[in-house]
């Protein structure tokens, strides 16, 4: 139920807030999606959870790629948590070079 003084988000807001939901897992509460002053909370909440995981999340592609490099010139492994963080391929890179 929409009150007199709520106003709609605009769909612009709408598609950022699924877009991050997406990205997250997460669903979008009914009463968030219909309230823009309410989904602009949602957002600025959420998308700061998306920065912190992005922060730490996977090796990059170009991580990987020069740390496949160190690996095979000395032939050692890349421990499997690397691949998931890419502050320890970081780390693991510098400590191979």
């Amino acid at each position: 139920m929409q009150h007199a003084h709520t106003r709609p988000p605009t769909p612009k807001q709408v598609d950022f807030a699924r877009h991050i939901a997406a990205r997250l897992g997460a669903t979008i509460p009914s009463d968030k999606i219909n309230d823009r002053a309410s989904l602009s909370s949602w957002i600025s909440e959420h998308q700061s959870q998306l920065k912190t995981r992005t922060r730490g999340g996977h090796a990059t592609s170009r991580q990987v790629e020069f740390a496949e490099r160190i690996a095979r010139a000395k032939r050692r492994a890349i421990p499997d948590e690397c691949f998931r963080d890419a502050g320890m391929m970081s780390a693991w890179i510098s400590s191979n070079r």
